[in-house]
């Protein structure tokens, strides 16, 4: 499949890359990244399309696309499992799509589709495609790519802590250095934190508490939201601020937005918590994932699904 990439990219004028909505850094990453590539390489018309995130901004921003450009373009769609959360409905109007992810699978939405679970990040499938395939056949990688690829994989395996980092995950990031990536300023846009969203920390600290099973809840209301000014997304990241708790097994956070439903994300330090989040509209990995929640109530049947998944989690049979 990496070959077809190469091919398929070959074939088209026009590239227009998607990611999922609410992206974090590795949706910004990859789809970023994979742009950068094939704009230094090719005299390709390419575009970055989805909604702007303010605390990614200083990645990049997106562009502007009119529907006629989609009719004739090859749409790559990065780190994202099922259609319903693409950040571009227009991708379907495309002569041809491309998947790219490292989700396990839940909508066969593209024509062709590159998808492997064994990777830490979409980001890090992008950086060992450049390797392994472009390179070989006279790509290059500017720092541009580079560093957004890297704000990528840093993103998803929690600067290098979380379980699905490999040997494979250091050699991308390597290549990915030589390019002499400022890791100072990229480590500083990437985990600072205004004041407002620190206060806002610290209040949700005073409330947690840990239940008998490992499991810990953090509520957010949308009142909360409006008085310390932190939008839904910029609240995304406070969700590993329990992580080194001790006892902590599995948590979730569950952020009100102003139609009343709820935000989730769940995280975990060994109980599948992927399952639960497919129940709630929602999916990801085995140890982090996100859904939806309609009510108070929902979020009290997600909360004793985790105490159910801690309490049968048996780490010798994982």
């Amino acid at each position: 499949m990496q070959e077809k990439l190469l091919e398929t990219i070959e074939r088209f004028d026009t590239i227009i890359i998607c990611r999922h909505v609410r992206p974090d850094p590795d949706a910004f990453g990859s789809q970023l990244g994979l742009a950068e590539l094939i704009r230094e390489n090719t005299t390709k018309m390419v575009y970055t399309v989805g909604e702007d995130e303010r605390s990614l901004s200083f990645l990049a921003t997106m562009d502007e696309v009119d529907t006629e450009t989609f009719k004739d373009a090859l749409v790559i769609i990065c780190d994202t499992a099922n259609r319903g959360r693409i950040d571009e409905e227009r991708y379907a109007l495309a002569k041809e799509t491309f998947k790219v992810d490292h989700h396990p699978e839940i909508d066969d939405y593209a024509d062709a589709s590159w998808v492997d679970t064994s990777y830490s990040s979409t980001s890090e499938m992008i950086t060992r495609w450049f390797e392994e395939t472009a390179k070989p056949n006279g790509w290059k990688m500017n720092q541009t790519s580079a560093r957004v690829l890297y704000a990528g994989i840093v993103g998803d395996t929690g600067r290098f802590r979380h379980p699905n980092t490999t040997e494979h995950t250091f050699r991308a990031a390597g290549v990915l250095m030589e390019q002499g990536i400022d890791l100072p300023e990229l480590f500083r846009n990437l985990y600072r934190k205004p004041l407002p969203l620190l206060r806002l920390e610290g209040e949700l600290l005073r409330t947690v508490s840990l239940s008998e099973y490992g499991v810990a809840a953090i509520r957010v209301s949308d009142e909360q939201l409006k008085q310390y000014e932190v939008t839904v997304n910029e609240s995304s990241a406070l969700v590993n601020a329990i992580s080194d708790l001790e006892g902590l097994l599995t948590w979730g956070m569950f952020v009100e937005q102003e139609d009343g439903t709820y935000r989730v994300r769940l995280r975990s330090k060994g109980p599948i918590v992927n399952t639960i989040a497919e129940k709630h509209n929602g999916g990801g990995h085995p140890l982090a994932a996100g859904a939806s929640a309609n009510s108070k109530e929902e979020i009290d049947t997600i909360i004793a699904e985790l105490n159910e998944a801690a309490k049968q989690f048996n780490p010798k049979t994982q």
